[in-house]
């Protein structure tokens, strides 16, 4: 006969989200207990930039929800020993349509809630030790990025947790069924007033109705990585080009957008048709994390495309200098991605049960804001 245990919280997947969430019961002084099928976190928590990114998110609640989650990242990486920092970022614009765009964006950044200026070419290279100072136009600095190490991030934050709040992990168990107020797993039940669903791939297993009626899709990203840089380089703030400005939902409404979309649309159609975006951010070794692309669908192929790799290498060329260009490591990530909208996908598939997924590649930069709302207003 399995033994039943008692916990106040459950949370399923201990990803950025499931920390995320387990922190916030945590320091309201509830019992929680994570598990986690794998034996460690390996999915799209630990394969990204490491960018806390608040300049991607649209002005209002999503932004706001951001700076939030920005500040309680820096009070719990000092805590915990997380390698962090909190240089902001750089849009480099070696275009004038992407100057345009940057324009616009700055002059009603400060209204909206960003805190953003224009740089000069000789003010942006005075900043940054990666920028290309060839064609330079100009740059749009923003403040409140911050960049952690992806990879680090487990490994301190878990056994902080466990021993600053008595989080309970559960590594290596699935859990296999769930009902009002009981999991169930090889290793015993365990009974709770809330449980949190954080997992796609539980979700998808735990509720497969709810989660063929979600809307979610999968992403794949490629993303590369070089040795640790020599001699101590440090590249200052993440940069990015002016293919970003086409991605994220802040510059949407800039009026001078679209035509940048159509002129890369022309130029460079390959970018759009794999949704490319060149980013670079460096860790605590000095290792920089570059990447990357977007593949949407249910099922992907799991091999790499080095020709998608080499027209971010040949773009980031254009834009980005270092000591060391050589790539050291590729790999892809898999994130969930709502084709119908929204910031995340919220479920109540059984009372006191909430699933909470699909956060799409904001998982750094949303997930203590959102569960800081989200356990706020349950």
């Amino acid at each position: 006969m399995h033994p039943e245990f008692q916990t106040d919280t459950v949370i399923i997947g201990a990803g950025i989200v499931g920390l995320a969430l387990a922190y916030t019961h945590a320091r309201e002084g509830r019992r929680v207990t994570v598990f986690e099928r794998e034996a460690r976190p390996v999915g799209a928590s630990i394969r990204n930039f490491g960018m806390v990114w608040p300049i991607g998110q649209p002005a209002g609640p999503l932004l706001r929800r951001a700076l939030r989650s920005r500040e309680i990242w820096e009070q719990v990486a000092v805590s915990a020993g997380i390698w962090h920092e909190p240089l902001g970022s750089l849009h480099l614009a070696y275009r004038e349509d992407e100057w345009a765009v940057m324009e616009e964006f700055a002059a009603a950044s400060a209204e909206q809630g960003y805190a953003c200026e224009l740089l000069s070419p000789a003010q942006t290279l005075e900043l940054s030790a990666a920028a290309h100072p060839e064609g330079l136009l100009g740059s749009l600095w923003s403040r409140t990025e911050m960049i952690v190490d992806a990879r680090e991030v487990p490994s301190k934050l878990i056994p902080w947790l466990q021993e600053t709040y008595g989080v309970e992990f559960r590594f290596g168990t699935a859990v296999t069924r769930i009902g009002e107020g009981r999991i169930g797993t090889a290793a015993g039940t365990w009974r709770f007033d809330t449980a949190w669903v954080c997992s796609g791939a539980d979700f998808e297993t735990l509720f497969p109705e709810v989660f063929a009626d979600s809307g979610l899709t999968k992403c794949k990203l490629q993303m590369m990585r070089t040795a640790p840089q020599p001699g101590g380089w440090r590249m200052g703030p993440a940069l990015c080009g002016g293919l970003t400005l086409t991605h994220y939902a802040s510059f949407a409404s800039c009026a001078t957008l679209p035509a940048l979309k159509a002129r890369i649309r022309t130029e460079t159609p390959w970018f759009p048709e794999w949704g490319i975006h060149v980013m670079m951010s460096q860790n605590g070794l000095g290792e920089l994390v570059i990447g990357d692309t977007h593949e949407y669908g249910p099922t992907h192929d799991p091999f790499l495309r080095e020709e998608l790799n080499q027209y971010i290498l040949d773009y980031l060329a254009g834009m980005a200098r270092m000591p060391d260009a050589q790539i050291a490591e590729r790999w892809y990530g898999v994130y969930a991605k709502s084709t119908r909208g929204g910031s995340e996908f919220l479920a109540h598939p059984l009372p006191g049960v909430t699933v909470v997924t699909g956060v799409g590649g904001a998982g750094m930069t949303m997930s203590f804001g959102l569960a800081e709302e989200l356990v706020q207003g349950s």
